[in-house]
């Protein structure tokens, strides 16, 4: 009888290894996964209207719950001018989507030893130590008055956008024209270096008082260059040997390799008629035009906030690994707690809309979760060319929708997205 109970205890011992090892994502059959293959169904005819209306070129999603893929799809175009058809394996410009990644690796060098969240900023970039917020400006040449900053801009304003810096072409009327004059771009520039960028935006004024209010900016280039000053390497190759390698993200690059480049998804955009049209690059002044071929260039700007490119797969691989507290396939990336720490609210009784906000993404409230079913408590954001992703904790999903046009009229697919994959949900 104890030789039986014994077993017996080895083997539910065993059970729960098992079971508390890591998600890997592995193809799945939906309904065995508690979804609805017709709900995916619909999803596809639903996307598939908004391509024949000619309002989105094409797109890529995927969804994983319990680590297994239940629907990953691809339809439309990639490229609208030679109607190549979409691919699953299609690269995407991610945009701001690289901020969750920087704000992991932000969480690699605390676990390192080699800063805190509360130091200044200062004592890595010296160039900030004379921070001063915006008084008085003036429209007509862009000129300014300054107030000194009443407390250094911390690693943790940075990571939770308190800093009080703004966002370059897309940011306010004021900042943008205070940034234009300098020089300094929302990162997407090849040829530019991050350590002249960040040198700008250290020497433009702050829009508010450091931790007054949440407010989007250039927050996360800056702390691109902190990886670099303290890591003592480019972004690239960091987010190389501490994230996307240990992940297997083999198409997740800053500038793509040459193998990868016929995979790069055209970026559309809509005319005054609202037609799509493939964007090429132009020339521009000072640098300051989008340039959509960037990726397949030989860059040297790591913008930790824009500059990446990856695929619906990759990506939803990096979000499983947070979903496992910071683990994938055997690779620890950051621990449990930095998990933790990021999917926290951080900003206190600030609010970003509806939402709270972490180290790095935005934090679903029961309000803003019953708007359309995603679990309190899930975590999210997005890129500006038409593109959204999402982790909820509570019903162990991931999602992304990469679409790839600017600007994007359309953004409402985003939430009939949300909708279908709750909806899709059996229990």
């Amino acid at each position: 009888m104890k030789k039986i109970l014994l077993t017996g205890s080895i083997i539910l011992y065993m059970l729960g290894e098992v079971l508390a090892q890591p998600l890997l994502l592995t193809p799945g059959d939906p309904e065995k996964s508690g979804c609805s293959k017709a709900v995916f169904d619909r999803l596809d005819n639903l996307v598939q209207q908004y391509i024949d209306s000619q309002w989105i070129a094409g797109a890529t999603m995927i969804v994983v719950k319990n680590g297994t893929t239940v629907y990953h799809q691809a339809l439309g175009f990639s490229d609208l001018s030679s109607h190549a058809k979409m691919k699953k394996d299609n690269i995407f410009r991610i945009a701001s989507q690289t901020k969750a990644i920087t704000s992991v690796g932000v969480m690699v060098l605390l676990e390192q030893g080699k800063v805190l969240l509360d130091d200044p900023i200062s004592k890595y970039i010296p160039a900030f130590q004379k921070s001063v917020v915006l008084d008085k400006f003036n429209e007509a040449d862009s000129s300014y008055t300054t107030i000194p900053a009443k407390r250094p801009l911390t690693i943790r304003d940075l990571l939770t956008h308190t800093s009080g810096i703004g966002y370059a072409q897309i940011g306010s009327p004021q900042y943008t024209a205070i940034a234009a004059k300098a020089g300094v771009v929302a990162g997407l520039a090849p040829s530019l270096s991050l350590a002249d960028q960040v040198d700008k935006i250290a020497h433009l004024p702050l829009e508010f008082q450091p931790g007054e209010r949440w407010g989007y900016g250039l927050n996360i280039d800056v702390l691109g260059h902190l990886i670099e000053r303290v890591s003592k390497q480019p972004l690239d190759k960091f987010f190389r040997q501490y994230i996307l390698d240990p992940l297997g993200m083999n198409d997740t690059w800053f500038y793509l390799p040459a193998d990868r480049r016929s995979r790069l998804v055209a970026l559309h955009g809509e005319d005054s008629t609202g037609k799509l049209y493939k964007m090429v690059n132009s020339a521009g002044t000072n640098g300051l035009e989008l340039l959509p071929d960037y990726p397949n260039e030989n860059g040297k700007m790591f913008a930790g906030g824009a500059g990446l490119v990856s695929t619906a797969y990759d990506y939803a691989v990096f979000m499983q690994m947070i979903l496992n507290g910071g683990t994938y396939n055997g690779k620890r990336i950051i621990s449990a707690n930095s998990v933790r720490l990021m999917t926290t609210n951080q900003i206190g009784d600030l609010m970003v809309g509806e939402n709270k906000f972490g180290l790095g993404f935005a934090i679903y409230t029961p309000k803003s979760g019953a708007r359309l079913g995603v679990s309190p408590g899930s975590f999210d954001w997005g890129g500006a060319f038409s593109s959204s992703y999402w982790i909820d904790p509570e019903k162990k999903i991931v999602a992304q929708m990469f679409i790839n046009q600017f600007p994007n009229s359309h953004e409402e697919i985003h939430n009939k997205f949300k909708v279908q994959v709750y909806s899709s949900l059996k229990d």
